[in-house]
């Protein structure tokens, strides 16, 4: 069966479902169920599609998924007679309209707050290399920015000056793809992490910072380095945390960005990321070293007079000889 344009990214997910030690099937209910909702009206194949991947799902998944998908159903008023009878719902009177499901915002630059740009951020905006201070501080920024102001950075990078990484070497990029892939279907997060930090030749600190941020968006940015395909980054998502991709809104909003992002955004975040190691580097070596040297300096002995000058020495008086 082919994929309607409703279900994005899912062609072989049946399959990998029935796969030993990748049970997929409660996160694919969930998210498949999302998406539907999101529209008031499907058409007739939608539906089809929808009827046929979901009445085999229901059967298959535990009783708290099955729950979940029961409540969101039953408050949807266009939800597909057979799946409302597999699921035990009943429909009420025409004059009962249910409300329909809130469509995900889409984000509009009028609505991006305003804030007096950063001394970082000027900088981004000049003719500017890429020296390890400055890395340091656009990853920082990156990294405690919200949703909205970190899209707006990755915007902004696509056009500033900044020296971008070189790409990832394709072949060593499609076998980390292919390793990422697997890591994120078992929900291996060191494996990911580890694989991710050697094919970006990033430290372990920064590739965990980018594996483990809730928000995604840095994640986004590795994938799109290693020039990751949409659908490949979808599956990345649902399934290397299960918890967060069974969020059809955290799912589709970095799909949304991913489609967006520029591989040279990516790669000037890339190479933020390497230099704000280098910055670290420094900092905490360059204190030492500059200690040490104040105190070779005045550990230097200086020549001092003895207090008592020879042959200046008192004399003992012998008890004995009375001299």
């Amino acid at each position: 069966m082919s994929a309607a344009p409703l279900f994005p990214g899912f062609d072989g997910l049946m399959t990998l479902s029935r796969r030993e030690g990748v049970d997929i099937r409660p996160t694919l209910l969930r998210v498949l169920t999302d998406l539907y909702v999101q529209a008031s009206a499907h058409s007739a194949d939608e539906e089809r599609q929808f009827v046929e991947l979901t009445s085999r799902l229901i059967d298959e998944v535990d009783d708290a998924t099955r729950a979940a998908v029961r409540a969101r159903l039953a408050i949807y008023p266009a939800t597909p007679a057979r799946i409302m009878d597999k699921l035990g719902l009943r429909r009420g009177g025409p004059d009962q309209p249910m409300p329909t499901a809130a469509p995900i915002p889409a984000p509009t630059p009028s609505a991006l707050p305003a804030k007096i740009p950063t001394e970082a951020e000027l900088r981004m905006a000049a003719s500017l290399a890429m020296r390890p201070n400055d890395a340091a501080e656009i990853s920082d920024m990156f990294f405690a920015a919200n949703a909205r102001e970190r899209a707006q950075i990755l915007h902004n990078l696509q056009e500033t000056p900044l020296k971008a990484a070189a790409r990832i070497p394709a072949a060593r990029a499609a076998r980390a793809i292919h390793i990422l892939e697997m890591a994120a279907f078992a929900e291996d997060l060191d494996n990911f992490t580890l694989e991710l930090g050697e094919a970006l030749i990033l430290p372990s600190r920064i590739a965990a910072e980018v594996v483990n941020d809730p928000g995604g968006e840095p994640l986004a940015c590795a994938m799109r380095a290693l020039d990751v395909s949409s659908a490949a980054f979808q599956r990345i998502l649902m399934f290397l945390n299960p918890e967060a991709g069974s969020s059809v809104n955290y799912v589709y909003r970095l799909s949304r960005l991913y489609d967006r992002l520029s591989e040279r955004s990516a790669l000037v975040m890339l190479a933020a990321w390497r230099g704000s190691t280098m910055a670290v580097a420094r900092n905490k070596y360059r204190s030492s070293l500059y200690d040490d040297e104040r105190h070779r300096a005045r550990a230097a002995p200086s020549q001092t007079r003895p207090a008592v000058q020879p042959g200046n020495a008192p004399a003992i008086r012998n008890q004995k000889s009375g001299s």
